[in-house]
């Protein structure tokens, strides 16, 4: 009768270890958890961010090919200037 006794408390205290790790590991796993969804909303916010600056970027790059050197500058914001003045006749001439 002892050893069914004894068995029963071994059985017991590793019934008991077991639970506590695996309260420890419950508690390991929901940090892990809420670490990954930081990291992936951080990770989503880093994607907008670089998709921000490669439009940008492409269009730095667009604006200095259409730009050339420093004739063609010249050249390029005399023609802006003069469609910016052509699209304020045509507000004026819409809102009258």
């Amino acid at each position: 009768m002892n050893d069914i006794s004894q068995i029963v408390d071994s059985l017991e205290n590793r019934i008991s270890k077991l639970l506590h790790k695996y309260e420890v590991l419950k508690k390991a796993n929901a940090k892990l958890t809420k670490d990954l969804i930081v990291s992936e909303n951080k990770t989503s916010e880093l994607q907008l961010a670089i998709d921000d600056w490669e439009e940008k970027y492409q269009s730095l790059k667009m604006a200095n090919s259409m730009l050339g050197g420093e004739t063609e500058k010249r050249e390029a914001k005399l023609k802006i200037n003069t469609l910016i003045r052509e699209i304020d006749e045509c507000i004026v001439q819409l809102s009258e």
